[in-house]
């Protein structure tokens, strides 16, 4: 499902170069990856997403080279492929919790909204507790319940892929478990892969692999 060859990333300013040799994730796996703080976790899931496109090499999702689409393709690409859990969640604080659920269906043409995907997001918000909170203003939640919408919205059009960027790591114990189980069901349901950066070592054993990034990096000259 995913798939990265001969990659070279570098930013435009400052000294952070990332290289990766070979990277495979199967569908329906279930991938953990930890490691310090700017070791390029984040970076290499900007890639996989297309939101960062790499000097060299070749990033692949479900057949589609992604890095070779324009800049358009791969934003609907990313709305209808990829379910991502950024670590600032991206939310919009002008809409309700629902609506932000909900927005990745008023932003491309090749998503429709209709009453079943609303009836859809009121299920995923309920089984997440945010049942209650759906016409509330987005800055009215705690962090913890932002955290939560942002995995509502990544999994709205049941992606291929779902990337999660610290996806737990606003939660106590108790919903750390409920947001793995709703992840994790959804890979299940839908054959999706799932790459998940965490620091939060209790949660590995859930998965199937645990890359270590530093090392990682390492044995591919980066």
């Amino acid at each position: 499902m995913i798939q990265i060859e001969s990659l070279r990333f570098q930013y435009p300013s400052g000294d952070f170069h990332l290289g990766i040799a070979d990277f495979k994730v199967a569908s329906g796996e279930k991938v953990a990856v930890i490691g310090p703080s700017g070791s390029g976790k984040t970076t290499m899931l900007n890639l996989i997403a297309g939101i960062l496109i790499p000097e060299t090499g070749d990033v692949t999702v479900d057949g589609i080279h992604v890095n070779a689409l324009s800049d358009a393709k791969r934003r609907d690409f990313r709305i209808t492929n990829v379910g991502f859990v950024f670590q600032d969640f991206e939310l919009l604080d002008y809409l309700s919790v629902l609506d932000n659920i909900l927005h990745p269906y008023r932003i491309t043409g090749a998503l429709r909204l209709t009453d079943e995907i609303r009836s859809r997001a009121i299920a995923l918000a309920e089984g997440l507790g945010l049942g209650d909170k759906l016409n509330r203003n987005i800055t009215q939640l705690s962090q913890g319940e932002k955290q939560r919408a942002a995995i509502c919205r990544a999994l709205m059009a049941r992606p291929k892929v779902i990337l999660a960027d610290e996806a737990t790591g606003n939660l106590d114990p108790r919903n750390k478990g409920h947001i793995l189980d709703a992840l994790f069901e959804s890979v299940e349901a839908h054959g999706a892969s799932l790459v998940a950066v965490t620091h939060d070592h209790d949660l590995l054993p859930r998965f199937d692999r645990v890359i270590d990034f530093q090392d990682f990096r390492a044995e591919v000259g980066a």
